[in-house]
């Protein structure tokens, strides 16, 4: 896929000054310009004819099959040059295209497929607008008290309309910024202009970057912002039985070969943390799409590691109703939510999730945006087992001579060097398996910040004094993810007798998480054999897990192609399709 280019230089398309773009991509690719555009037309996106400093709006209304023309609606301005400039919107970007062609009927204008697309995204967070009733005051002299308008709101900013002869400059900080809406919320926030821009009616657009002043101003700030940007999904909790209940209408517990049942002890801790996550988003976020009968689908997020933001069980009922219509949007309005949620850390520098690739939108919403990106070198997909294993199993013979204990500094050592040598480097960066990350303290603070467990333990197993494997164990609280994902174990061979020791290491680390309450843990075994040769049976063996890795700068592109996957229409030629 070499048509897809990071960071290519942007060739202006028009005399119109250009703007400071932040990301530039080349798309030349004609299947990829196709489905980009597929997107836009299904989804109604925004468009702009643009010519000198004027800006007329389009819309794209249908692409005809095969390569044929596209057909615009909306135009205002009669064309009369050989080529125009036209931008659509994006999720969180604009695609910029020249394009020519012929009036057929007034405010009608067919033109042919452009052979290439300039995607530029200009801000880090997506802005939306701002609710009507929001008004803003600026503490200067001779402003006190004089609202002005909200024009846009993002997690770290909004931008504001200008009375006539006022003027800010860029870098000037004001403090305090003050909000309120017509039902009476208040907050204050910092605020520092950021640019002072005109609009085609002449009027003034000021940006500020914005924090909040106090902590009771940042949750009434970022309750705002989610609401805005996220209107139809909720985190607050309320919807805990009902997540609960969505789990097992949407056959989310047979993904292991398993049923309801076999679940239901962990429904209470589940339930129990899910009322609390709305005030522990430093480290985790529930997302949900209500309707009247209870939650549509849901996909929540949480930080395993020190940099890594994680998605985890999405759901989504299967039933057939007046919702099925829906499914793409609610699929795309989970996964937005909490792919921004993670976006707005500053310390987030990896997204991760655990995929079921058999599972058709999985594969094209996860594998597919792998392979698309597999020319960058930047994705992993890390097959791998994930066993649920039972605390209370009888233990295994263990071999003469095998000792079971903690890890020394130097066998601590020698791990790193080994999964250096057999796993890729994002792989140990991101699951905290360097030498300076090693004992997740600067993940377990965070999780302990907001009165929630999370540990790591290193069992070594070693003949005389000679270690021979390694298992690595972690544990997190209850009711984060019904499989147990916090709680889990993974295996490094440092001789070639490792194997022999597995069943010894799996033994132990039932001792170590029944110590700590648990029933079971999960055994993410990532390498072929390592099941068998630790006693254990693959209740699944159809299923096919992945780790999936990419790093946060790609998120953008990912939230990307999650909409052109959930755009109400066939992405791909019906012999292509996925069943």
């Amino acid at each position: 896929m070499g048509a897809h280019s990071a960071r290519a230089p942007l060739r202006p398309l028009s005399e119109a000054p250009a703007l400071e773009w932040s990301v530039r991509w080349d798309v030349t690719d004609p299947e990829r310009i196709r489905i980009i555009l597929a997107t836009a037309a299904a989804l109604g996106s925004p468009a702009l004819l643009r010519q000198g400093d004027t800006a007329s709006p389009l819309r794209l209304e249908t692409l005809e099959p095969e390569g044929g023309g596209l057909h615009w609606s909306g135009l205002t301005v009669e064309p009369g040059a050989d080529a125009w400039e036209v931008e659509v919107s994006g999720h969180g970007c604009v695609y910029r295209m020249l394009l020519s062609g012929e009036t057929v009927e007034p405010g009608t204008w067919v033109t042919p497929p452009p052979r290439q697309l300039i995607q530029v995204r200009r801000r880090a967070h997506r802005r939306a607008r701002a609710p009507a009733d929001l008004r803003v005051r600026l503490p200067l002299p001779g402003w006190l008290g004089r609202e002005r308008e909200a024009v846009d709101v993002s997690p770290h900013g909004l931008s504001l309309r200008l009375g006539a002869g006022e003027r800010l400059s860029p870098g000037r900080v004001l403090q305090p910024v003050e909000l309120r809406t017509a039902g009476g919320e208040a907050m204050s926030l910092r605020g520092e202009v950021r640019h002072v821009s005109e609009r085609a009616d002449g009027e003034l657009q000021c940006g500020l970057q914005v924090t909040p002043l106090s902590f009771e101003d940042a949750e009434r700030w970022q309750a705002l912002v989610a609401r805005v940007l996220h209107p139809t999904t909720r985190t607050d909790g309320a919807l805990a039985e009902e997540h609960w209940r969505l789990f097992i209408d949407s056959g989310y517990f047979n993904l292991a070969g398993r049923s309801a049942e076999d679940f239901e002890a962990r429904r209470r801790s589940f339930v129990e943390l899910g009322r609390q996550a709305g005030s522990k988003g430093a480290v985790l976020t529930e997302v949900v799409w209500p309707s009247e009968r209870g939650v549509e689908a849901t996909l929540s997020a949480m930080k395993p590691y020190r940099s890594l933001w994680m998605v985890h069980q999405l759901a989504r009922r299967q039933d057939a109703t007046r919702f099925e219509r829906l499914k793409g949007q609610m699929l795309r309005d989970v996964y937005v939510h909490c792919v921004e949620h993670a976006q707005r850390d500053s310390g987030f520098r990896w997204l991760a999730a655990y995929i079921e690739s058999t599972v058709p939108f999985t594969y094209r919403a996860h594998v597919g945006f792998a392979d698309r990106m597999a020319a960058t070198g930047r994705t992993l997909l890390l097959p791998l087992r994930m066993i649920d294993v039972e605390c209370g199993h009888p233990p295994a013979p263990q071999r003469t001579g095998l000792e079971v204990g903690p890890a020394t500094e130097a066998e601590r050592r020698l791990l790193v060097e080994r999964i250096a040598l057999t796993r890729p480097a994002c792989y140990a960066e991101a699951l905290d398996l360097r030498l300076e990350t090693l004992d997740l303290r600067d993940a377990a603070r965070d999780w302990q910040a907001v009165g929630l467990e999370r540990e790591r333990h290193l069992l070594v197993a070693r003949e005389g004094a000679k270690p021979v494997a390694v298992a690595v164990l972690e544990a997190g609280p209850p009711g984060t993810n019904p499989f147990g994902l916090l709680d889990s174990v993974r295996l490094f061979a440092l001789s070639p007798r490792a194997r022999q020791a597995y069943p010894a290491l799996m033994d132990g680390a039932r001792r170590w998480f029944a110590h700590r309450g648990r029933d079971s843990f999960t055994f993410l075994a990532e390498e072929a054999g390592d099941v068998e040769a630790a006693g254990l049976h693959d209740a699944a063996p159809d299923a096919k897990p992945f780790l999936w890795l990419i790093p946060s700068d790609l998120a953008p592109e990912f939230l990307e192609h999650l909409h052109e996957q959930t755009a109400p229409r066939p992405l791909t030629h019906p012999q292509k399709e996925l069943s």
